[in-house]
């Protein structure tokens, strides 16, 4: 995640830009993301916040902060990041750790009787080239 890694821009960024080639951390990927969000959907959490008072007839969130609606009225976009922080932390960079009884159950609710027979086949042979290849007695 902190070691930089190559990525070719390719034919996507225009030919006056100078660099087709870049070396960037995962973690500035992830900070882009984030910055981005938080740059562009988060302030938008006001809005949010105003249509939700205005269904329910409230003038503001609270007096703790004298003619600015309270914590709520300051904290509405910290709250839609935070959110989005969560979910996406779970999403792009919590490990996911699947059990193959896991993996097991998926196969048998998801897939047809002919990619189970198919899949099943495909793994015999990749097993079986990886005992070949490894010479591993243990294997037959």
């Amino acid at each position: 995640m902190f070691k930089p890694e190559h990525y070719y821009l390719g034919d996507w960024v225009p030919h006056w830009f100078p660099w087709k080639d870049v070396f960037l951390m995962p973690v500035q990927w992830h900070a882009l993301a984030l910055g981005l969000f938080a740059s562009i959907i988060a302030p938008f959490g006001g809005f949010f916040a105003s249509g939700f008072k205005r269904a329910f007839k409230i003038k503001d969130f609270g007096d703790s902060i004298p003619g600015h609606g309270g914590i709520t009225d300051r904290m509405d976009c910290q709250m839609v990041m935070a959110v989005f922080a969560y979910i996406y932390h779970q999403s792009f960079i919590s490990p996911h750790n699947f059990s193959v009884d896991a993996i097991l159950d998926q196969i048998l609710r998801n897939l047809t009787y002919e990619e189970q027979r198919n899949l099943y086949e495909q793994l015999g042979e990749m097993l079986g080239n990886l005992c070949k290849a490894d010479k591993l007695a243990a294997c037959l």
